[in-house]
Formats: structure tokens, sequence, C-alpha cells
């Protein structure tokens, strides 16, 4: 009995000891980001002159345990430790003029995150959209470009993820995103949507169905799709 009594008491520090933690970590990546990020821009030149408070952040996301099956927990921190990493690469290799002129930014750069060395696109393909099949994905996954969603200056917190997910979805679909011409019935969309068609048209719905799901002005069957050249410059302020 006494030995049960143990294991328990031992599992609920455990557990409480996570907890705190990824709330730290969210409350952090929260902070971060509001005094770093306005209108989309990120301000890397004040970031590279004082980096404790990045560092402070990603230090803390190293220790850090999230199961898959705590689905809210592990997305919100996966996103959020993606974007923060983008930053982290750029500032390691600051002043850049694009992520593309890092060679490996992507896919060789590796980042200690929850218990692994993992690169950006790692996050990205196999614990995100290899784990989970939700196109909004790529509204809130930022790769340090322009031709990205913004970036938002606050954390992506569990129980906000669903509408934080909807609302960056909807801000794009109605903005930058895409290229309408009324007159003409044609639309032009961000290459994204060229590169990961995949994952715009599950269930066998079209691109045009999945815009339309979240876009205020409804594009009807006779729109022709296309796509628009992806700016790779950074985004900084």
């Amino acid at each position: 009995m006494k030995k049960h009594i143990i294991i328990l008491f031992v599992v609920l520090v455990s557990v409480e000891s996570f907890s705190q933690n990824l709330n730290k970590f969210f409350t952090q990546a929260d902070a971060f980001f509001k005094a770093n990020v306005n209108n989309g821009k990120v301000a890397y030149s004040r970031i590279h002159t004082n980096k404790n408070e990045l560092h402070s952040v990603l230090k803390l996301a190293e220790g850090i345990t999230v199961l898959k099956s705590d689905t809210q927990n592990y997305q919100a921190f996966w996103i959020n430790a993606y974007n923060l990493s983008v930053i982290k690469g750029i500032i390691d290799n600051y002043p850049t003029k694009s992520p593309l002129d890092v060679n490996g930014f992507f896919d060789k750069t590796t980042y200690s995150l929850a218990g692994k060395n993992i690169t950006l696109n790692d996050i990205e393909h196999k614990l995100l959209r290899g784990n989970f099949k939700d196109a909004r994905f790529h509204f809130v996954l930022v790769c340090g470009a322009i031709g990205c969603p913004p970036l938002i200056s606050q954390a992506y917190l569990p129980n906000t993820l669903n509408t934080q997910l909807d609302t960056q979805t909807k801000l794009a679909l109605n903005g930058s995103f895409l290229k309408v011409n009324t007159k003409k019935k044609r639309v032009q969309a961000s290459q994204i949507m060229e590169w990961y068609k995949d994952d715009f048209t599950m269930d066998g719905s079209s691109e045009i169905d999945f815009i339309n799901k979240y876009r205020t002005e409804q594009l009807d069957s006779k729109y022709k799709l296309s796509y628009f050249p992806y700016n790779w410059n950074v985004n900084k302020q």
C-alpha cells in the first residue's frame, strides 16, 4: 500500500511539474512575441542586440514533455517552437536577406526542443502535418519570409488554438494570400497552395472549396486558379 502511495505521489508531482513548465513556456513565448512582433514583422535587429529572452524561452522548451495524444498542448507547443526556432535561425545568421541564403536553414540546422534534436522541416512535416490532417497549419507556421502568412504578436495557446487557427486562415484567404480578379474570374494564390496542394484538397474537395470555407466573398466554380511567386525576403521590421 505504501509503495502504491509513493508511486502515485511521484506521478502527481511529475504531472504538476509538466503542467507548470508548459504553462511557463506559453507565458514566456507570449511575452516574447508581444515584445518583438508588430504587424507580422519581427524586430530582428533588437533581438540580435539582446538575445536573452529568446534564449530563455528556447531553453525552457528543451525540457518540455508533450504528448501527441494531448492534442491541443502538443500542437500549440510545436507551432510556437517552430516560429521561435525560425527567429533563432535568422538571428544566428544575422544579418541575412532571406532564410534561403542560409544553407540547410529548414532541413539541416537542428534545434533542441522537447528532448529532441530536430529540424524545422521535421516539426512541420513529421510532427504536425504528419500527425494531423489540418491545412490550417500553413497559416500559422511562419518561415521568416514576407511570403509567409504574418506572424502574430502572441503565442498560440491550447485553449484558444482552434480559434487562432481559424482566424489566421480567414485573414490570409481574405487578404494578401490571394489576388482575385473578379472581371476575368481568375484567382492567384500563394505558392503554398501549389506546394501543398494535397493538404488543401483532402476529402475530395477542391482548392476553391477550401478557400470558400474561410473567405467572405465566395468564388464560384468558374474561377481559374494559378499561383504567384513566393517572396523569400526576410520578414524584418
